[in-house]
């Protein structure tokens, strides 16, 4: 199953990529010369610079696996009256009339944009087809909550510059 994602992210995650991979021989080079003072067992520079090391590796492996199954979307042909990816819907608490707006994206890139959700949350499932004027249950640890969907637009790949308005 592939995921959604944004030219913007997905382009993002490929440069995280790319920075990661032209470290590596720095990094080696710092393990190198940490191991070349002593005793390995009390050196505080050896452990920080192997444990650095393996978190970017596994970083590294983690979005070499990611970036295949990632399905970028085309911003341009997202215009649609049900929620689905790249929506920014704005709902209505039914017990406390709050309204609160969130921006559907993928998980990959809900860091990007203040305000978004990834599509596998809860809350973004709940959405998926529906319209401004729909009902919406969401299932949370407290319980039931209900919303109603006020408005749903599609901001556009824009939003990643200027944030979510």
């Amino acid at each position: 199953m592939s995921t959604p994602i944004s030219r913007f992210g997905f382009n993002r995650l490929l440069s995280e990529l790319e920075q990661l991979k032209k470290e590596r021989p720095l990094v080696a080079k710092i393990i190198q010369e940490a191991r070349e003072e002593g005793d390995l067992s009390e050196n505080a520079a050896y452990d920080a610079a192997r444990e650095r090391q393996g978190m970017q590796e596994a970083r590294i492996s983690y979005l070499e696996s990611r970036l295949p199954v990632l399905n970028v979307v085309d911003f341009s042909r997202l215009n649609n009256d049900k929620a689905a990816y790249g929506a920014k819907v704005i709902l209505r608490d039914q017990d406390t009339e709050e309204e609160k707006a969130y921006i559907i994206l993928g998980p990959d890139e809900t860091g990007l944009v203040k305000g978004a959700i990834s599509v596998e949350s809860p809350v973004a499932r709940a959405l998926l087809g529906k319209e401004a004027g729909d009902e919406v249950i969401v299932e949370a640890p407290r319980g039931r909550i209900y919303y109603e969907v006020v408005a749903l637009s599609f901001p556009g790949e824009a939003m990643f510059e200027r944030g979510m308005e």
